[in-house]
């Protein structure tokens, strides 16, 4: 099975035992309309080719880890969204959760999941009672405080900002989580790890950045324009177009690099290049 089957395999699980009998039908709708159809779901295919590269001995596991990491970042999805943050209407192509479901339900939905991805994680756990420690506070750690995704979203509410900074918490800490977490799932050592997750992440915020300036809405599926509407810190904005397509090939290449030897580095490496080529808005692929 590859790993986007996985992924997708260990999502449904998760939310058929979250939505069972008992739940409100509305809540149970609007929990799959934020998680399918899904992204690219790079955080977790990125978690389940380090678990590979590390030897993949328990892959009940390593599934349970890698939708965790695409449950709490699509719940990052659903309260960014909401009208306190950034109001967009659209997401993956179609309606946020707020704007098909209302507002009191997209709150719920976005806290439905953060618990459901712990879950998920301890039921998976207990074949392996070693690993669940490291694990829950490894995964903890990348959505709280004080350098969580949590943390980054906080950032934008105060009024100096580190452009660095607060992408490595917005984006790159469940970047590095997703590392990590493979690795921590495989019975291997975590730290090796992180410097492709940190500079992935921070890689990832800058080529978002690009496209909320240079795509069109009906090619990211979702509302450009953003960090200038809502005065956000944007490597883009800062740096200028091309400053932030330099800065964006100087952290994917600094990510290939992290890459420690191992079996599947070739892979890794080549996945990597794939999806930052392939996210870049069209007008700038060829010049990248």
């Amino acid at each position: 099975m590859d790993a986007m089957a996985r992924v997708e395999g260990a999502l449904t699980t998760a939310l058929s035992r979250m939505s069972g009998p008992g739940c409100p039908p509305r809540l149970a709708e609007a929990v799959r309309h934020a998680v399918f159809p899904g992204g690219s779901r790079l955080r977790p295919r990125l978690c389940l080719a380090v678990a590979a590269a590390c030897g993949d001995d328990a892959p009940g596991l390593a599934d349970a880890t890698a939708a965790a990491i695409e449950l709490l970042h699509c719940a990052s999805l659903v309260h960014d969204d909401m009208p306190c943050f950034d109001n967009a209407e659209m997401r993956r192509g179609r309606a946020s959760v707020h704007h098909a479901y209302g507002e009191p339900l997209a709150l719920l939905v976005g806290d439905a999941l953060i618990v459901v991805a712990f879950e998920q994680l301890a039921r998976a756990g207990t074949a392996h009672p070693e690993r669940i420690a490291p694990l829950l506070l490894m995964v903890g750690g990348s959505v709280g405080a004080p350098t969580g995704i949590i943390a980054g979203q906080a950032w934008e509410c105060e009024d100096e900002i580190n452009l660095s900074e607060y992408h490595q918490q917005k984006t790159g800490a469940l970047f590095a989580a997703a590392t990590m977490a493979g690795a921590t799932a495989a019975g291997a050592d975590p730290e090796a790890w992180r410097a492709l997750g940190e500079r992935l992440g921070e890689a990832y915020q800058v080529l978002d950045d690009i496209r909320d300036v240079a795509a069109k809405p009906e090619e990211i599926g979702k509302p450009t324009g953003q960090d200038r509407a809502n005065d956000r810190p944007s490597a883009a904005l800062q740096l200028g177009l091309a400053g932030a397509v330099r800065r964006l090939d100087e952290l994917s290449a600094a990510a290939i690099a992290a890459i420690p030897d191992c079996p599947g580095q070739a892979a890794l490496q080549a996945m990597i290049h794939q999806q930052v080529s392939s996210l870049l808005p069209k007008k700038l692929r060829r010049a990248a």
